[in-house]
């Protein structure tokens, strides 16, 4: 046989290996798809036969202050009770307000809070207010318009070819905030409507006092970095000079500014536990190097505890975290699933000493990609108050043993596989 016979039939080879790799690429493709198509179908006929549902555990908790710096935190574990005191703190609002949140829906609790801004813009308070392009998609334009007294910035709309194939729309405007007069800020995992108020569990902190200058000035970067034409500069309140509490940081994720520092927050503070580790997170779906510090916390000896929802409003989320359990559960890490309500909290708590409180999830987007927003808290006060939390939470859980996960049914298993090849995207 000759060289070039040989290098023919070398060549017809390897495209017969690419032929052969497209097809089995298209067809995982397509599994894929399908696997999706049908967890969703089953997941909304469920939500249509299981109806609206509230009630679940939670208790008061008392604002407290810091053992340093002055700072006075509140943790809400229940909307009622938040948006009750958004609202007073926007009533007594005198110079500036900033909300900022992923989702506004346009229902009573939507509309009463652009009313409770609109009559402070038109006293002649400076409003600004974000929300996010696509998570709002389905919100209706009319409510979308805001009144005229309010500076609205509808952060990158998907409207329009050009905005649509913008290759920055993969970063989205994840965070909760709330500021006002740089006296008072709220900020953790509540979007604003109705279903949140009570039919979701979800953590929200307010903060009073220094750390709250911290929370506007993350505003205000935002806000002047992304303001479209017509829009005004936001200036921070005039006050008190920002201070360097170690107590009390205010952590964000920014794209534009390319910084990333929750994910390392998360990473440092689970490498140096010693006693214990909760997190309950809505979309868990941790990367090796989570994954792996928290393997290696439960290999030294500590209680790692990690509480997740049973069914999330996002299936295919769901299925994706579903195949790092076994090699949690195999070394030692407790896996908890929050029943009958989606539970939305992104909050941690280390060894009774550090907290954190927050917009971000243990996911790709949260901590390589959106715009998040979350407080560290050094605190043996607030650490109480968390891990009670946690401990409430658990009464409505059930959880997960590594002999009923090796038991799952052949078909779950088969999805786990053909899904998670779409773990990195996410």
């Amino acid at each position: 046989m000759t060289f070039l016979e040989t290098f023919r039939r070398m060549r017809e080879l390897l495209s017969g290996l690419r032929r052969l790799g497209f097809r089995l690429f298209l067809g995982l493709t397509a599994l894929q798809a399908v696997s999706i198509a049908v967890l969703v179908a089953m997941a909304e006929l469920r939500k249509r036969r299981a109806g609206p549902k509230e009630g679940f555990p939670w208790e008061e908790t008392p604002e407290i202050e810091l053992e340093s710096g002055g700072d006075l935190l509140k943790i809400y574990p229940y909307g009622v009770r938040l948006y009750e005191d958004m609202i007073a703190a926007i009533e007594r609002a005198e110079k500036s307000v900033f909300v900022g949140t992923f989702i506004w829906k346009g229902d009573a609790v939507g509309v009463r809070f652009v009313e409770a801004l609109a009559r402070k813009a038109r006293e002649g308070v400076r409003v600004y207010v974000v929300f996010d392009g696509l998570a709002n998609v389905f919100v209706p334009l009319s409510f979308k318009k805001f009144p005229k007294e309010i500076h609205r910035l509808h952060f990158r709309p998907l409207s329009g070819p050009a905005r649509v194939l913008n290759p920055q729309n993969v970063f989205r405007y994840h965070r909760h905030v709330m500021s006002v007069d740089g006296d008072v800020a709220f900020l953790g995992g509540y979007n604003i409507g109705s279903l949140y108020a009570a039919g979701w569990r979800d953590t929200h902190v307010s903060v009073r006092g220094a750390a709250a200058r911290e929370v506007e000035n993350s505003c205000s970067d935002f806000w002047n970095a992304h303001r479209t034409a017509g829009l005004p500069e936001m200036t921070p309140v005039e006050g008190p000079h920002r201070d360097w509490n170690p107590t009390v940081r205010v952590r964000r994720n920014d794209p534009y500014m390319r910084i990333f520092p929750i994910r390392g927050m998360y990473l440092e503070a689970i490498d140096r536990a010693n006693h214990c580790v909760y997190l309950t997170h809505a979309y868990f779906i941790p990367d090796r190097a989570m994954k792996r510090g928290l393997i290696e916390a439960a290999r030294r000896g500590v209680d790692v505890q990690i509480l997740v929802p049973k069914q999330s409003n996002h299936v295919t989320a769901d299925w994706l975290a579903r195949r790092h359990f076994h090699e949690l559960l195999s070394n030692g890490v407790r896996i908890f699933r929050y029943k009958h309500i989606m539970i939305h909290s992104k909050t941690t708590t280390i060894d009774g000493v550090w907290s954190t409180i927050g917009s971000a999830n243990i996911d790709r987007y949260s901590l390589l990609g959106n715009y998040e927003i979350n407080l560290e808290v050094y605190s043996e006060r607030i650490a109480t108050q968390m891990e009670r939390m946690f401990e409430v939470d658990k009464t409505n859980t059930e959880e997960l043993t590594l002999e009923h996960w090796e038991n799952r049914p052949l078909p779950a298993k088969l999805v786990e596989r053909a899904l998670a090849s779409l773990s990195p995207l996410v």
